[in-house]
Protein backbone atom coordinates (compact mmCIF):
# COMPACT_ATOMS: atom_id res chain seq x y z
CA UNK A 1 0.00 0.00 0.00
CA UNK A 2 1.16 3.45 -0.95
CA UNK A 3 0.91 6.28 0.72
CA UNK A 4 -2.34 8.57 -0.46
CA UNK A 5 -2.95 12.18 0.05
CA UNK A 6 -6.07 13.56 1.62
CA UNK A 7 -4.72 16.86 1.43
CA UNK A 8 -1.46 18.81 0.97
CA UNK A 9 0.39 17.92 4.11
CA UNK A 10 -1.99 15.07 5.16
CA UNK A 11 -1.42 11.28 4.31
CA UNK A 12 -3.15 8.66 4.66
CA UNK A 13 -0.22 5.50 5.44
CA UNK A 14 -1.14 1.77 7.07
CA UNK A 15 -1.83 -1.32 5.94
CA UNK A 16 -4.77 -3.68 4.46
CA UNK A 17 -5.06 -6.75 6.16
CA UNK A 18 -6.95 -8.46 3.00
CA UNK A 19 -6.29 -12.24 4.48
CA UNK A 20 -7.94 -11.51 7.57
CA UNK A 21 -10.66 -13.34 8.97
CA UNK A 22 -11.13 -12.98 12.62
CA UNK A 23 -10.40 -10.14 15.65
CA UNK A 24 -9.58 -10.30 18.81
CA UNK A 25 -9.79 -14.00 18.94
CA UNK A 26 -13.66 -13.35 19.11
CA UNK A 27 -15.08 -10.98 16.04
CA UNK A 28 -15.66 -12.78 12.52
CA UNK A 29 -13.82 -10.15 9.68
CA UNK A 30 -15.53 -11.52 6.35
CA UNK A 31 -14.18 -8.73 4.55
CA UNK A 32 -10.87 -8.46 6.20
CA UNK A 33 -9.99 -4.75 7.95
CA UNK A 34 -7.33 -2.24 7.89
CA UNK A 35 -5.08 -0.30 10.38
CA UNK A 36 -4.45 3.56 9.04
CA UNK A 37 -2.28 5.96 10.10
CA UNK A 38 -1.95 9.18 9.04
CA UNK A 39 0.77 11.85 8.40
CA UNK A 40 0.55 15.08 9.09
CA UNK A 41 2.99 17.81 8.16
CA UNK A 42 3.53 21.52 9.33
CA UNK A 43 5.84 23.68 8.24
CA UNK A 44 7.72 22.81 11.47
CA UNK A 45 6.62 19.25 13.26
CA UNK A 46 5.37 16.04 11.78
CA UNK A 47 3.00 13.98 13.66
CA UNK A 48 2.21 10.53 12.93
CA UNK A 49 -1.45 9.91 13.92
CA UNK A 50 -1.90 6.17 15.09
CA UNK A 51 0.13 3.52 14.25
CA UNK A 52 -0.46 -0.19 12.63
CA UNK A 53 -1.21 -3.72 14.15
CA UNK A 54 2.34 -5.46 14.50
CA UNK A 55 1.37 -7.98 11.87
CA UNK A 56 1.62 -5.09 9.63
CA UNK A 57 4.74 -3.24 10.74
CA UNK A 58 6.82 -4.04 7.43
CA UNK A 59 4.12 -2.28 5.72
CA UNK A 60 4.34 0.74 7.61
CA UNK A 61 8.00 0.98 8.06
CA UNK A 62 8.54 0.91 4.17
CA UNK A 63 5.86 3.56 3.64
CA UNK A 64 8.31 5.53 6.76
CA UNK A 65 11.57 5.01 4.88
CA UNK A 66 11.67 8.46 3.14
CA UNK A 67 10.35 10.47 6.12
CA UNK A 68 13.20 12.67 7.44
CA UNK A 69 11.67 13.21 11.15
CA UNK A 70 8.58 12.68 13.11
CA UNK A 71 8.06 14.77 15.84
CA UNK A 72 5.01 13.45 17.59
CA UNK A 73 3.27 9.82 17.43
CA UNK A 74 -0.65 10.72 18.46
CA UNK A 75 -1.76 7.70 20.18
CA UNK A 76 -5.85 7.93 20.26
CA UNK A 77 -6.50 4.67 21.62
CA UNK A 78 -4.14 2.19 23.37
CA UNK A 79 -5.26 -1.22 21.64
CA UNK A 80 -2.30 -2.76 20.00
CA UNK A 81 -3.89 -2.91 16.67
CA UNK A 82 -3.33 1.01 16.68
CA UNK A 83 -0.67 1.41 19.08
CA UNK A 84 1.26 -1.97 18.66
CA UNK A 85 3.80 -0.46 16.33
CA UNK A 86 5.09 2.95 18.82
CA UNK A 87 7.72 1.13 19.85
CA UNK A 88 9.39 0.44 16.54
CA UNK A 89 8.30 3.57 15.41
CA UNK A 90 10.28 5.46 18.13
CA UNK A 91 13.16 2.95 17.67
CA UNK A 92 13.47 4.72 14.32
CA UNK A 93 13.00 8.66 15.19
CA UNK A 94 14.22 8.47 18.82
CA UNK A 95 13.86 12.24 18.73
CA UNK A 96 9.43 11.88 18.91
CA UNK A 97 7.37 12.03 21.56
CA UNK A 98 3.92 10.13 21.95
CA UNK A 99 0.88 12.23 22.37
CA UNK A 100 -1.99 10.83 24.32
CA UNK A 101 -4.68 11.44 27.38
CA UNK A 102 -3.48 11.46 30.82
CA UNK A 103 -5.48 7.84 31.02
CA UNK A 104 -3.83 6.08 27.86
CA UNK A 105 -0.42 6.89 29.29
CA UNK A 106 -0.76 4.17 31.72
CA UNK A 107 -2.04 1.54 29.54
CA UNK A 108 1.27 2.14 26.97
CA UNK A 109 3.47 1.78 29.18
CA UNK A 110 1.63 -0.85 30.42
CA UNK A 111 0.81 -3.12 27.13
CA UNK A 112 4.18 -1.55 25.28
CA UNK A 113 6.70 -0.57 27.95
CA UNK A 114 6.71 2.66 26.43
CA UNK A 115 8.96 4.83 29.01
CA UNK A 116 6.99 7.26 30.63
CA UNK A 117 10.11 9.96 29.77
CA UNK A 118 8.81 9.44 25.94
CA UNK A 119 5.03 10.31 26.42
CA UNK A 120 3.35 13.43 26.62
CA UNK A 121 -0.15 13.77 27.84
CA UNK A 122 -2.71 16.07 26.59
CA UNK A 123 -6.14 17.63 28.24
CA UNK A 124 -9.13 17.91 26.56
CA UNK A 125 -9.19 20.40 24.02
CA UNK A 126 -5.42 21.23 24.29
CA UNK A 127 -4.04 22.12 20.71
CA UNK A 128 0.00 21.36 19.21
CA UNK A 129 1.01 23.36 16.62
CA UNK A 130 3.27 21.65 13.43
CA UNK A 131 3.44 25.01 11.94
CA UNK A 132 0.46 25.74 10.17
CA UNK A 133 -1.35 22.93 10.71
CA UNK A 134 -3.33 22.96 14.41
CA UNK A 135 -3.85 19.66 15.88
CA UNK A 136 -6.48 19.74 18.64
CA UNK A 137 -7.40 16.65 20.34
CA UNK A 138 -10.81 16.14 21.96
CA UNK A 139 -11.04 13.01 24.73
CA UNK A 140 -13.53 10.73 23.59
CA UNK A 141 -13.36 8.04 26.85
CA UNK A 142 -15.33 4.91 26.25
CA UNK A 143 -15.83 4.90 22.44
CA UNK A 144 -14.63 1.92 23.29
CA UNK A 145 -11.79 2.40 25.79
CA UNK A 146 -11.68 4.73 28.74
CA UNK A 147 -9.03 6.75 27.22
CA UNK A 148 -9.94 7.04 23.60
CA UNK A 149 -9.53 10.28 22.25
CA UNK A 150 -9.91 12.22 18.67
CA UNK A 151 -7.80 14.33 16.80
CA UNK A 152 -8.96 17.55 14.91
CA UNK A 153 -6.61 19.02 12.07
CA UNK A 154 -8.15 22.34 12.80
CA UNK A 155 -6.78 24.15 9.53
CA UNK A 156 -8.13 21.38 7.20
CA UNK A 157 -11.32 20.35 8.84
CA UNK A 158 -9.96 16.17 9.50
CA UNK A 159 -10.81 14.46 12.11
CA UNK A 160 -9.19 11.52 13.00
CA UNK A 161 -11.25 9.26 14.95
CA UNK A 162 -9.32 5.89 15.50
CA UNK A 163 -12.14 2.95 15.96
CA UNK A 164 -14.96 5.26 15.96
CA UNK A 165 -17.18 5.39 12.67
CA UNK A 166 -14.56 3.04 11.25
CA UNK A 167 -15.51 -0.53 9.55
CA UNK A 168 -13.80 -3.55 9.41
CA UNK A 169 -13.34 -3.11 5.56
CA UNK A 170 -9.96 -4.55 3.33
CA UNK A 171 -9.97 -2.19 0.40
CA UNK A 172 -7.59 -0.05 -1.42
CA UNK A 173 -9.89 2.48 -1.93
CA UNK A 174 -9.08 5.88 -0.04
CA UNK A 175 -12.22 7.45 0.26
CA UNK A 176 -15.92 5.63 0.86
CA UNK A 177 -16.90 5.80 -2.63
CA UNK A 178 -19.11 2.27 -2.19
CA UNK A 179 -21.89 3.45 0.27
CA UNK A 180 -23.74 -0.01 0.51
CA UNK A 181 -20.67 -1.72 1.00
CA UNK A 182 -19.34 0.57 3.57
CA UNK A 183 -22.67 0.95 5.04
CA UNK A 184 -22.94 -2.77 6.06
CA UNK A 185 -19.25 -3.19 7.29
CA UNK A 186 -19.43 0.12 9.39
CA UNK A 187 -22.79 -1.19 11.02
CA UNK A 188 -21.58 -4.68 11.68
CA UNK A 189 -18.43 -2.66 13.20
CA UNK A 190 -21.26 -0.71 15.43
CA UNK A 191 -23.17 -3.42 16.53
CA UNK A 192 -19.95 -5.53 17.19
CA UNK A 193 -17.57 -3.08 19.45
CA UNK A 194 -19.58 0.20 19.81
CA UNK A 195 -22.93 -0.52 20.27
CA UNK A 196 -22.51 -1.50 24.13
CA UNK A 197 -21.07 2.13 24.83
CA UNK A 198 -24.50 3.85 23.16
CA UNK A 199 -24.60 6.06 25.76
CA UNK A 200 -20.95 7.37 25.76
CA UNK A 201 -21.32 7.65 21.78
CA UNK A 202 -24.15 9.83 22.24
CA UNK A 203 -22.52 12.56 24.01
CA UNK A 204 -19.28 12.36 21.82
CA UNK A 205 -21.27 12.90 18.77
CA UNK A 206 -23.00 15.81 20.84
CA UNK A 207 -19.38 17.22 21.09
CA UNK A 208 -17.87 17.25 17.82
CA UNK A 209 -21.43 18.03 16.26
CA UNK A 210 -20.24 21.63 15.47
CA UNK A 211 -17.07 21.15 14.51
CA UNK A 212 -16.98 21.85 10.66
CA UNK A 213 -15.52 18.60 9.53
CA UNK A 214 -14.73 17.36 5.67
CA UNK A 215 -13.18 14.47 6.25
CA UNK A 216 -13.73 11.75 9.09
CA UNK A 217 -10.44 9.87 8.76
CA UNK A 218 -11.03 6.48 11.18
CA UNK A 219 -8.45 3.80 11.74
CA UNK A 220 -10.30 1.16 10.32
CA UNK A 221 -12.31 1.18 6.85
CA UNK A 222 -12.03 3.94 4.12
CA UNK A 223 -11.92 8.03 4.89
CA UNK A 224 -15.13 9.22 4.62
CA UNK A 225 -15.39 11.92 2.04
CA UNK A 226 -18.95 12.84 2.84
CA UNK A 227 -19.01 12.79 6.85
CA UNK A 228 -23.01 13.57 6.85
CA UNK A 229 -23.17 10.03 4.45
CA UNK A 230 -21.90 7.93 8.28
CA UNK A 231 -23.46 10.65 10.50
CA UNK A 232 -26.72 9.64 9.87
CA UNK A 233 -26.18 6.05 9.57
CA UNK A 234 -24.95 6.65 13.44
CA UNK A 235 -27.73 8.88 14.04
CA UNK A 236 -29.95 5.97 13.20
CA UNK A 237 -28.42 3.72 14.98
CA UNK A 238 -27.68 5.28 18.37
CA UNK A 239 -31.15 7.63 18.32
CA UNK A 240 -33.82 5.86 16.18
CA UNK A 241 -36.59 4.04 17.78
CA UNK A 242 -36.21 0.04 17.53
CA UNK A 243 -38.24 -1.59 14.40
CA UNK A 244 -40.73 -4.06 14.18
CA UNK A 245 -38.39 -6.31 13.70
CA UNK A 246 -38.10 -10.36 15.92
CA UNK A 247 -34.86 -11.61 15.87
CA UNK A 248 -35.17 -15.39 16.71
CA UNK A 249 -31.59 -16.78 17.71
CA UNK A 250 -32.18 -20.83 18.51
CA UNK A 251 -30.46 -24.14 18.38
CA UNK A 252 -32.28 -27.27 17.36
CA UNK A 253 -31.10 -30.92 18.10
CA UNK A 254 -33.79 -33.24 17.24
CA UNK A 255 -36.02 -30.90 15.56
CA UNK A 256 -38.85 -29.90 18.31
CA UNK A 257 -37.90 -25.93 18.28
CA UNK A 258 -36.89 -25.72 14.85
CA UNK A 259 -40.70 -26.49 14.64
CA UNK A 260 -41.66 -24.07 17.18
CA UNK A 261 -39.31 -21.26 15.11
CA UNK A 262 -40.76 -22.10 12.14
CA UNK A 263 -44.26 -22.09 12.87
CA UNK A 264 -43.25 -18.41 15.04
CA UNK A 265 -42.20 -17.11 11.99
CA UNK A 266 -44.99 -17.70 10.19
CA UNK A 267 -47.38 -16.69 12.28
CA UNK A 268 -45.42 -13.63 12.23
CA UNK A 269 -44.57 -12.79 8.98
CA UNK A 270 -48.29 -13.67 8.48
CA UNK A 271 -48.79 -10.48 10.84
CA UNK A 272 -46.56 -8.17 8.90
CA UNK A 273 -43.45 -8.56 11.70
CA UNK A 274 -40.39 -8.98 9.87
CA UNK A 275 -38.44 -12.03 11.74
CA UNK A 276 -35.20 -12.78 11.38
CA UNK A 277 -34.17 -16.48 12.55
CA UNK A 278 -30.44 -17.26 12.78
CA UNK A 279 -29.57 -20.90 13.55
CA UNK A 280 -26.63 -20.36 15.92
CA UNK A 281 -24.82 -23.61 14.43
CA UNK A 282 -24.50 -21.93 11.38
CA UNK A 283 -24.43 -18.07 12.23
CA UNK A 284 -21.86 -15.55 11.39
CA UNK A 285 -22.39 -13.94 14.80
CA UNK A 286 -21.61 -10.55 13.08
CA UNK A 287 -24.58 -10.80 10.97
CA UNK A 288 -26.65 -11.57 14.23
CA UNK A 289 -25.32 -8.41 16.37
CA UNK A 290 -26.22 -6.34 13.08
CA UNK A 291 -29.80 -7.68 13.22
CA UNK A 292 -29.85 -6.41 17.13
CA UNK A 293 -29.38 -2.40 16.05
CA UNK A 294 -32.95 -2.58 14.83
CA UNK A 295 -34.49 -5.37 16.57
CA UNK A 296 -37.23 -4.81 19.01
CA UNK A 297 -37.79 -8.57 19.86
CA UNK A 298 -35.84 -11.23 20.77
CA UNK A 299 -37.52 -14.73 21.27
CA UNK A 300 -34.21 -17.26 22.22
CA UNK A 301 -34.73 -20.73 21.53
CA UNK A 302 -33.49 -23.67 23.01
CA UNK A 303 -32.94 -26.83 23.61
CA UNK A 304 -32.15 -28.53 26.76
CA UNK A 305 -29.04 -30.35 27.70
CA UNK A 306 -28.15 -31.54 31.16
CA UNK A 307 -31.20 -30.13 32.05
CA UNK A 308 -30.16 -26.75 30.67
CA UNK A 309 -29.86 -24.84 28.24
CA UNK A 310 -27.47 -25.09 24.55
CA UNK A 311 -24.20 -24.12 25.35
CA UNK A 312 -24.31 -22.34 22.22
CA UNK A 313 -27.71 -20.13 23.20
CA UNK A 314 -25.77 -19.58 26.48
CA UNK A 315 -23.04 -17.61 24.69
CA UNK A 316 -25.65 -16.00 22.04
CA UNK A 317 -27.84 -14.61 25.44
CA UNK A 318 -24.55 -13.61 27.03
CA UNK A 319 -23.34 -11.51 23.46
CA UNK A 320 -26.87 -9.75 23.42
CA UNK A 321 -26.59 -8.68 27.10
CA UNK A 322 -23.39 -7.64 26.83
CA UNK A 323 -24.10 -5.60 23.44
CA UNK A 324 -26.97 -4.00 24.96
CA UNK A 325 -29.19 -3.39 22.01
CA UNK A 326 -32.20 -0.82 22.11
CA UNK A 327 -34.53 -4.01 22.08
CA UNK A 328 -37.87 -3.76 24.10
CA UNK A 329 -39.25 -7.14 24.48
CA UNK A 330 -37.52 -11.04 25.02
CA UNK A 331 -39.23 -14.33 25.16
CA UNK A 332 -38.03 -17.35 25.45
CA UNK A 333 -39.20 -20.73 23.27
CA UNK A 334 -38.22 -24.32 23.62
CA UNK A 335 -38.64 -27.81 24.10
CA UNK A 336 -37.59 -30.40 27.27
CA UNK A 337 -37.78 -33.96 27.98
CA UNK A 338 -36.49 -34.87 31.49
CA UNK A 339 -35.56 -31.46 32.76
CA UNK A 340 -36.48 -27.91 32.05
CA UNK A 341 -33.91 -25.30 33.84
CA UNK A 342 -33.44 -23.50 30.81
CA UNK A 343 -36.27 -20.67 31.33
CA UNK A 344 -34.41 -19.15 34.87
CA UNK A 345 -31.06 -19.91 33.12
CA UNK A 346 -31.22 -17.69 29.90
CA UNK A 347 -33.67 -15.08 32.33
CA UNK A 348 -30.90 -14.38 35.25
CA UNK A 349 -28.24 -13.53 31.69
CA UNK A 350 -30.55 -10.37 30.51
CA UNK A 351 -29.47 -8.40 33.22
CA UNK A 352 -28.15 -5.37 31.13
CA UNK A 353 -31.01 -5.36 28.87
CA UNK A 354 -33.68 -3.19 29.58
CA UNK A 355 -36.79 -5.23 28.02
CA UNK A 356 -40.07 -6.92 29.11
CA UNK A 357 -39.90 -10.56 29.29
CA UNK A 358 -43.18 -12.11 27.71
CA UNK A 359 -44.33 -15.20 29.44
CA UNK A 360 -42.15 -18.04 27.83
CA UNK A 361 -43.33 -20.68 25.65
CA UNK A 362 -41.43 -24.23 27.00
CA UNK A 363 -43.03 -27.45 26.23
CA UNK A 364 -42.29 -30.78 26.49
CA UNK A 365 -41.09 -32.94 23.52
CA UNK A 366 -42.36 -32.31 19.90
CA UNK A 367 -44.73 -29.62 19.67
CA UNK A 368 -48.62 -30.54 19.80
CA UNK A 369 -51.39 -28.67 18.55
CA UNK A 370 -51.55 -26.99 22.25
CA UNK A 371 -47.88 -25.93 22.10
CA UNK A 372 -48.79 -24.62 18.65
CA UNK A 373 -51.78 -22.74 19.96
CA UNK A 374 -49.28 -21.23 22.92
CA UNK A 375 -47.45 -19.85 19.89
CA UNK A 376 -49.84 -17.84 18.31
CA UNK A 377 -50.81 -16.50 21.96
CA UNK A 378 -46.78 -15.34 21.91
CA UNK A 379 -47.25 -14.02 18.08
CA UNK A 380 -49.87 -12.12 19.22
CA UNK A 381 -48.70 -10.41 22.35
CA UNK A 382 -45.28 -9.47 20.31
CA UNK A 383 -47.82 -7.86 17.90
CA UNK A 384 -49.49 -6.12 20.51
CA UNK A 385 -46.89 -4.67 22.53
CA UNK A 386 -45.25 -3.54 19.17
CA UNK A 387 -48.15 -1.81 18.33
CA UNK A 388 -48.62 -0.29 22.10
CA UNK A 389 -45.01 1.31 22.32
CA UNK A 390 -45.58 3.08 18.30
CA UNK A 391 -43.13 0.04 17.01
CA UNK A 392 -42.83 0.34 13.22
Amino acid sequence: MKPMKIKDGVVKLGAVHFERRLFDSLIPLPAGTSYNAYLVEGSEKVALIDTVDPMKLDVLMEQLNDVPKIDYVVSNHSEQDHSGSIPFVLEKYPEAKVICTPKAKTFLMDLLHIPEDKINTVEDNERISLGGKTLRFIHAPWVHWPETMFTYLEEDSIIFTCDFLGSHLATSELFAEDECLVYNSAKRYYAEIMMPFRNFIEKNLDKIKNLKIDYIAPSHGPVYNKPQFIFDAYNSWVYDDPKNIVVIPYITMHGSVKAMVDYLTAVLSQKGVVVKPFDLTVTDLGELAMSLVDAATIVVGTPTVLAGAHPQVIYATYLANALKPKTKFLSIIGSYSWGGKAVDQLSSMITNLKVEVIPPVFIKGLPKEADFKLLDELADTIVEKHKETNIK
